[in-house]
């Protein structure tokens, strides 16, 4: 099978060849770290004579939800070297600012060859996975090397469940080698056990992304707090992680917004780097007054919006807003995180398509603590709430109430990790 697999793999990426270059010409993607994807273990990583804890995080989202985890590892486990992969450049410079680049790599290629080298050079007594990955190649080695493999913050969307459920018998052998799941809900649970995980193995823990610390205010955050109380410009309209389809509704809604209050501000970030460009000329045929992130130095921003061509900053840049819009909801793409505006106490709108965060948003929702909008309405709501200071308030503080009520997630993720390392490792520790 696994064989088969591997073959298979290397037929997909030889026919995904094409793309990935254009890709790679036309947005840099794919470029960086590609030989250490193939296997070349960086010097950095290699330069260790500590065993470690390999925690792979996908991208910037995966990336947050374990950050805390992996303090706490640091801090119970001083004999080992926690190390962080992720597959994004995104992912790779957010991990880098946040655990040394001297602990982050790129996450190999799931082929046995490359998956080797990183097992040869880290030595890992466990391995931590967060959300949904499922290596067949990486979860063998790691059973060949007596490694015990613990999937956290687990979830399978509505969108992916069919897949998972359609290759359930291959995909069960697979998952006999995770040695404990962590579900976000009982839901994701039970849905991990419909497509192959051993029941007695999968348990319930919450979302590692309520226990993520609120970021430190940026400068950028502080000279634009400045600036806007100076100016006397607002309100704040914060559009983040939005997607193909979105932005145009969002500027008619500016648009709208500012024959009632020409001073406010809307600051747009759209979800991918290389869409920059794009939302730019949007922004160009709209006719809004605008300026960039990487080009503004401290001017009014009255009647203006800013483009956020910068990546690590919107969670930060949520502190700004009277009202969040977090994107990827006005169009089928599933959703994006509301915690982060929570964590300020804002209140947030979102689009009626957030299956990727159905919990989060379902809880928000039940406690009227967001409001979930569709296209034809997006204008209304956001002018109603921008009108009614009482309300908006309100909406944030019980944003704010409900996100306080989720925490303790990475505490009962540590405790299932700790019951995983190798007694010997145990007992190191507490010698």
């Amino acid at each position: 099978m696994y064989f088969a697999y591997s073959a298979l793999l290397a037929m997909v990426l030889l026919l995904g060849s094409p793309y990935w270059l254009l890709e790679m010409l036309r947005h840099g993607k794919y470029r960086k770290g590609l030989l250490d994807r193939l296997g070349r273990v960086p010097q950095r990583i290699r330069n260790s004579n500590r065993r470690s804890i390999w925690v792979h995080a996908v991208s910037v989202g995966e990336v947050l939800a374990v950050s805390e985890l992996v303090r706490d590892l640091r801090a119970e486990f001083p004999e080992h070297r926690v190390v962080v992969s992720t597959t994004t450049d995104t992912g790779q410079k957010l991990a880098s600012s946040r655990f040394g680049a001297e602990n982050v790599f790129y996450f190999p290629l799931d082929f046995a060859y490359s998956v080797r080298s990183y097992f040869a050079a880290l030595r890992p007594d466990l391995i931590v996975i967060a959300e949904t990955e499922f290596w067949p190649n990486l979860l063998r080695i790691a059973k060949d090397c007596e490694a015990p493999v613990a999937v956290v913050n687990a979830r399978i969307s509505d969108r992916s469940l069919p897949g998972y459920c359609r290759w359930k018998t291959i995909l069960r052998p697979v998952l006999r080698d995770i040695s404990v799941f962590v579900a976000q809900t009982a839901e994701d649970a039970r849905r991990l056990a419909e497509v192959g995980a051993s029941p007695d193995r999968v348990f319930v823990g919450g979302n590692l992304k309520f226990d993520v610390a609120v970021p430190a205010a940026l400068p950028i955050v502080e000279q634009m707090k400045s600036v806007l109380v100076t100016s006397g410009a607002g309100p704040v309209l914060v559009c983040g992680s939005t997607v193909d389809g979105e932005e145009s509704m969002l500027l008619e809604t500016f648009k709208d917004v500012m024959v009632g209050h020409p001073s406010a501000v809307m600051l747009l970030a759209p979800r991918h780097p290389e869409r920059f460009v794009q939302v730019d000329s949007l922004l160009q045929e709209s006719k809004i007054p605008f300026c960039k992130r990487s080009e503004w130095n401290g001017q009014s921003l009255n009647g203006n919006a800013l483009l956020i061509d910068s990546i690590g900053e919107l969670s930060s840049l949520y502190a700004l807003a009277d009202l969040a819009f977090v994107g990827g909801s006005l169009v089928p793409r599933g959703g994006h995180n509301i915690i982060e505006p929570a964590q300020h106490g804002v209140p947030i709108l979102v689009g009626p398509y957030t299956e990727n965060f159905r919990h989060i948003v379902s809880l928000f929702h039940s406690r009227d603590a967001v409001r979930v909008v569709h296209p034809d309405e997006l204008s209304r709501v956001v002018m109603e709430l921008l009108t009614n200071e009482r309300e908006r308030r309100a909406l944030g503080h019980r944003a704010f109430e409900t996100l306080e009520s989720q925490r303790g997630a990475t505490r009962f993720t540590l405790e299932k990790l700790k019951a995983l390392l190798p007694a010997r490792t145990r007992e190191a520790h507490l010698a």
